[in-house]
């Protein structure tokens, strides 16, 4: 469970009963309460790269999304839904680790209301269309539900409106407080899967295969539609035993159940080793350059893929263990 270390108050938080409720919460437990008048984000501890990583992730910042433009989130969603980013893991393999800054706090926002106002313009304007938000592409914000309230919120706006899917992805198993919500089947919960050995390797402070497939189960039992992404997929020694006994579990456990499953390789760009080495200079990612494919991403950024032979291989694996467990029209996609 996610207790931060410290919490910093912008401003114009206070102006919300969300943010005086946060602080009256905060002012009663044993965390460090600061504040900020220009929406600048300082007074996170830390030397190294290390200890600035470490400090951010156990800092909470309280405060108001000021821009409500959303962001394109092709080619799961529509729009990104704002609710909060950053995340509390500290996974070692992560994109947030260069896009996060050096102090890498999680942000929650108080004016949920006027985010979702937002998001029912933008379902307007595509009418008669359906239009998808995606609600955790900077974020995990599972750990910081009990704080900002958002998904609930979320679930429920989204539930009443019929032209509108939300969705998001979590690696946490705190659930229950979305269990008996109105979701009307509006929104698609997936769960970020890994082999239990790589989780135990790369995914600090996140919960073990085995909670998170008991999470999943109480969200397919409140009628939620049900995903899972396994990623990153590391191409290791006995990587095909340990994915294939993964989703021997998976359907053990969903047997009979429609899901959805993204697949997703590892790879990584020379800014994110950079930062990566800084933080975990220790790290045994695999992250040799030379045994690698270069490749340019749609974003106009290079990034190092598995080689052609090696993800075909991968592929194919994937493919042939999803359709004869769970058949063909359980694949989004594999990359």
């Amino acid at each position: 469970m996610f207790k931060p270390r410290r919490v910093i108050f912008e401003e114009k938080a206070l102006e919300y009963s969300l943010g005086e409720e946060l602080l009256k919460r905060f002012e009663k437990e044993n965390v460090d309460i600061l504040y900020s008048k220009n929406g600048r984000i300082t007074g996170i501890p830390g030397k190294s790269p290390g200890e600035m990583y470490g400090e951010g992730k156990n800092t909470l910042v309280v405060g108001v999304r000021k821009g409500l433009k959303f962001e394109s989130c092709k080619p799961s969603a529509h729009y990104q839904l704002p609710i909060v980013s950053g995340c509390s893991g500290m996974c070692e393999y992560c994109y947030l680790n260069t896009q996060m800054g050096k102090r890498p706090y999680i942000k929650i926002h108080v004016n949920i209301d006027e985010i979702l106002s937002k998001a029912g313009k933008y379902i307007e304007e595509r009418k008669p269309d359906i239009t998808i938000f995606e609600g955790a592409a900077t974020s995990d914000p599972i750990p910081v539900e009990k704080y900002s309230g958002a998904l609930k919120k979320a679930i429920e706006y989204f539930g009443e409106n019929e032209n509108g899917l939300f969705r998001f992805v979590t690696k946490y198993a705190e659930v229950d407080s979305l269990l008996n919500l109105k979701h009307n089947n509006k929104t698609t919960i997936r769960f970020s899967l890994n082999t239990n050995s790589m989780i135990k390797k790369y995914e600090h402070k996140t919960p073990l295969l085995e909670e998170r497939l008991l999470a999943a189960k109480k969200i397919k039992e409140s009628g939620y539609p049900l995903g899972f992404i396994i990623a990153p997929v590391f191409l290791y020694e006995n990587w095909k035993d340990e994915y294939g006994e993964l989703f021997d579990k998976i359907h053990k456990d969903f047997k009979g159940i429609d899901l959805k499953f993204e697949v997703i390789s590892h790879r990584f760009t020379k800014r994110a080793k950079e930062n990566i080495l800084s933080i975990y200079p220790s790290t045994t990612l695999p992250m040799e350059e030379d045994l690698r494919k270069f490749k340019y991403g749609q974003f106009g950024y290079g990034k190092y893929i598995y080689k052609d032979e090696e993800l075909t291989d991968m592929k194919e694996f994937f493919k042939n263990k999803i359709l004869y467990l769970f058949g063909e029209d359980n694949i989004n996609y594999i990359i």
